[in-house]
């Protein structure tokens, strides 16, 4: 009898980058061969919205989120509540976002994109839809923005990629908002980075590729895809000492919490 292989979910992917152009349905189809049933494309500039909607039309196994990236603050037009709200009405649009601040190489907006940020909060808060922060280099002011956010209404988050330091984890946590697991979580010298995974409650994890970049060994260094997914899951699974099928339906019940409207989403 054939092992049966355990559903996980890419919560967070791009795969309307040209990296994936010519052979999209084909990598969708290695991930579902891999376990990967369900995936979350990421729209990272509102005027590419259009586009990344098609391809959560044309492939049901796919889903949709739409956002500013702060890295892209300065540059794209400045979205507001109702323009993320009318997107939202789509009914594969399941998460608002990517949203967050970068100060790694991009401090000098900063102001810019805490404003769109807030921006994204109260979209997330009026539609019910869960916000995907991207956070490098901004713990403090990450920390703060979300805080003050949920003192005045409550929202659902993911803390995607999470790759900062322990204080920001425990902040988010505390919350009631969500970790997700790259690849970087199975980079050999990310120990300390899964000993903050480690400590986290296993109902608050979940599992992303953020393809086409940073691959999971054994494929680290090559174009990464929603396939890829199942590695780092695996290392999950070695993280909190579980077999990788309890891990991987435990992200699902994780998922289908957070991503609501994608858990309840149908055809038909």
């Amino acid at each position: 009898m054939a092992e049966i292989t355990p559903e996980i979910t890419d919560s967070h992917c791009h795969l309307d980058f040209p990296d994936f152009d010519a052979e999209r349905p084909q990598v969708i189809e290695r991930a579902l061969a891999a376990g990967v049933t369900r995936m979350v494309t990421i729209c990272t500039k509102l005027r590419l919205e259009p586009q990344v909607r098609a391809i959560s039309e044309e492939f049901a196994p796919v889903f949709y989120a739409a956002g500013t990236h702060p890295m892209s603050a300065q540059e794209e037009p400045m979205t507001s509540v109702e323009e993320l709200l009318t997107l939202s009405a789509h009914p594969k649009f399941v998460g608002l976002g990517e949203t967050g601040l970068d100060y790694h190489y991009t401090a000098d907006s900063a102001d810019v994109q805490k404003t769109s940020l807030k921006l994204h909060i109260e979209a997330a808060q009026h539609s019910g839809l869960p916000l995907i922060i991207h956070s490098r280099d901004a713990d403090e002011d990450m920390e703060h923005i979300l805080s003050e956010g949920l003192a005045k209404a409550p929202f659902g988050c993911v803390m995607h990629c999470f790759s900062s330091g322990p204080r920001l984890a425990e902040a988010a946590l505390e919350m009631g908002f969500y970790l997700s697991m790259s690849g970087i979580t199975a980079f050999p010298r990310s120990k300390d980075l899964r000993a903050i995974f480690a400590k986290a409650p296993i109902d608050r994890i979940l599992v992303e590729t953020d393809s086409p970049y940073l691959a999971p060994p054994p494929h680290r260094g090559k174009r990464n895809e929603p396939a890829f997914s199942a590695h780092t899951a695996r290392v999950g699974a070695e993280v909190f000492g579980l077999s990788y099928a309890d891990f991987a339906a435990q992200t699902q019940i994780n998922f289908d919490r957070l991503f609501a409207k994608a858990a309840g989403w149908s055809a038909s």
